[in-house]
């Protein structure tokens, strides 16, 4: 598994979001974009990240940082997230995870002593020009949307 650094391009993708839209990132030319993978819609880990980034997008959006959470998951799967735990951001569908495999997060996992090929949890900060300028990989889902934060006020 090779994932991304800062400084590589991200690469340009397409996904279906939680309504069956298709987006890409040249829709969020101009603005920062926190494209966080997650494994399962629902599952309690997922659902304590998401609800963490649901509970500081106004400061995100402040900060002119959209946010995209991305997952294996069926569209249909991700409307029912997005509705039970009041999520305010979009969820996209990479259910041939072809976009975790350009991002280099789709790889081997080990569970209970199980090997399998999962997603693998880490966020990237898109920059406006379409470049990774930040690649989080160290947090616990409790404490996702605050490593972001900190990371903004670190830069101020």
């Amino acid at each position: 598994m090779q994932t991304l650094t800062a400084g590589s391009p991200a690469p340009a993708f397409s996904l279906l979001d939680q309504d069956g839209k298709n987006v890409s990132l040249g829709d969020f030319k101009g603005q920062k974009v926190l494209f966080y993978f997650y494994p399962k819609a629902m599952t309690p880990g997922c659902t304590v990240q998401a609800q963490g980034l649901r509970d500081v997008k106004e400061q995100l959006d402040a900060l002119n940082v959209a946010v995209l959470g991305v997952s294996i998951d069926p569209v249909k799967r991700l409307g029912k997230f997005i509705e039970r735990d009041n999520l305010n951001f979009t969820l996209l569908s990479d259910e041939d995870h072809a976009v975790a495999e350009q991002f280099g997060v789709w790889g081997e996992k080990k569970f209970m002593g199980k090997t399998y090929d999962g997603l693998h949890r880490i966020s990237f900060l898109i920059d406006e020009n379409g470049m990774i300028e930040h690649v989080f990989n160290k947090f616990k889902t409790k404490d996702h949307h605050e490593v972001v934060l900190s990371y903004f006020q670190d830069k101020a």
